[in-house]
Order: C-alpha cells, then sequence, then structure tokens
C-alpha cells in the first residue's frame, strides 16, 4: 500500500510502498504530492535510465541536453565534459531563471554517493512567502529582478578575466518579479544565484535586499536536506524550490542521473 511521510514541516515527502512506478494511482499521488510539498522520495528503487525516462514521461515533457534526455551530474570530466559548470550548483538557485518559462520538474537518480558531502538541500520559496510579514509583501509586490548568468558565475570566479566575462554576457539577462504570481493563485519568490539586482533600486541596498531574503528563505524551517543514498529517487518542483548541492571533493565518484520536465509557466 502506498504511504506517504512529510520529510520537513514546510516541505518533502518519502513515499513508501511503490510497486509499479508507473501505475496511475501512484503517478497521481507523486504529482500531488509534488504540487503540496515541492519535493519527493523514493528510496532504494534502482531505476535503470529506461525507468527513469519512462516515469519522467509520465511528468510531462522531457528535455534534451545536447540531444540527451538523461544528464550526468559528476565532477569528473570523463563522465561530464560540463563538470566545471557544476560547481555552480554549491550555490543556492532555481533552473532557468533567465529563460521565459523555467524548468518545471527535475528528477535525479542516485548511482554511486560521496563518502563524504554530496548532499542535495532544498528550500521553498512558496513557504518563505507564505511565512513573510505582510508589510514585507506590500514592499515586494512590485519589485522586478534582473536575472543573469553573470550573477552565478560570479560567485565562482572572484577575479574573472575580461574574456571570462564576455562569454557570460552571451547568455540573455531576464527580468522577473521578485513575487512570482503562479497561475494557481500561489505565490513564491524569484530569488538565488542568477538574482543580479532589484531593477531600479541603488545596488548596496538591492544586494542587501536580495541576500536578506535568501537568508530568509533557505532558514531551516523551509528547508530539507536530503543525504542521498544508491538507488534514491528525488523529483522537485523547481519553479517552487531554491536548492543546492553540498561539497564533495572532486575526485569523489559521486554520480547522479538527471531528468528535466519541460516548464509550462512564464516567470516574467
Amino acid at each position: 500500500m502506498i504511504a506517504t511521510k512529510a520529510l520537513s514541516p514546510s516541505l518533502g515527502v518519502e513515499v513508501t510502498g511503490v510497486g509499479h512506478l508507473l501505475d496511475d494511482q501512484v503517478i497521481s499521488r507523486c504529482l500531488e504530492a509534488l504540487q503540496w510539498r515541492g519535493v519527493l522520495v523514493i528510496r532504494g528503487l534502482h531505476l535503470d535510465d529506461e525507468g527513469q525516462l519512462a516515469f519522467s514521461r509520465r511528468l510531462g515533457e522531457v528535455f534534451a541536453v545536447r540531444g540527451r534526455e538523461i544528464f550526468t551530474v559528476s565532477l569528473d570530466p570523463a563522465k561530464n565534459p560540463m563538470a566545471e559548470y557544476l560547481k555552480g550548483t554549491f550555490h543556492w538557485h532555481i533552473d532557468g531563471t533567465t529563460d521565459d518559462v523555467p524548468t518545471r520538474t527535475t528528477t535525479l537518480t542516485a548511482r554511486h554517493v560521496a563518502m563524504t558531502g554530496g548532499g542535495t538541500e532544498f528550500a521553498s520559496t512558496y513557504a518563505a512567502y507564505e511565512n513573510l510579514p505582510e508589510p514585507d509583501r506590500k514592499q515586494y509586490a512590485n519589485l522586478r529582478v534582473l536575472h543573469s548568468f553573470e550573477a552565478a558565475q560570479r560567485l565562482l570566479h572572484a577575479e574573472p578575466s575580461e574574456e571570462l566575462i564576455a562569454s557570460w554576457r552571451r547568455v540573455p539577462t531576464h527580468e522577473t518579479p521578485l513575487v512570482w504570481q503562479r497561475r494557481d493563485g500561489r505565490r513564491s519568490l524569484a530569488i538565488g544565484a542568477t538574482a543580479d539586482h532589484i531593477v531600479g533600486m541603488e545596488p548596496t541596498e538591492s544586494r542587501k535586499l536580495l541576500d536578506q531574503l535568501l537568508e530568509w528563505t533557505t532558514q531551516e524551517r523551509f528547508r530539507y536536506t536530503h543525504d542521498w543514498q544508491v538507488g534514491d529517487l528525488v523529483v522537485w518542483d523547481n519553479t517552487g524550490l531554491l536548492h543546492r548541492a553540498l561539497p564533495y571533493g572532486a575526485d569523489s565518484e559521486r554520480t547522479l542521473h538527471r531528468t528535466t520536465i519541460v516548464g509550462d509557466e512564464e516567470l516574467s
């Protein structure tokens, strides 16, 4: 029998008793859990790529990265030529904030885990907004944020070369509301590593506000940390959660396989 257990007060649910993952009842329970709890965990599934893709396709259209629907998450350049880029995932972020329509859902399966570190943390931007004092909600209601690839990369490179900066700036920026009004009436915060500045605000004040909001959103009561075990499946609502990888060694065998589900709600 399918059962669910909350993983933290504000987000996360572990699903047990899963027989056939593609059963309509299982899919329905998973979608409901994602909508209201943001993060779904099923331990010990040991899905192969075919199984992960079959499950992902029940959630929506799978996005292909350079022609591949399965993306290997590893700091080993032999496994992933984009390994250096993945170091940016050690900072809190939402995927796709520089796109008109961000990725909707992400799935990860664990093939190898790190001996030290390497967990994945999530923080609910829904819960963070809902618990803001009313004066703050009014203050933020009409503010807009410029998101950029450059802002995220500057967290990794304290003294970038002009050539590196030029390469970052080839990625288009995207202006969004600070408070994302959703189709279903819920609201969340569009913040994280790509949040460059509040449009029209003095730079120092802008940075101070964005840092304060990030600290507010990532406090313990809005957060869940997943400690990986081989065979785990973790699925999350990318549009309503910040996430980050906890640091682990570049020589670690930590290897996760990822699929991403195409978004269907504009952030504009």
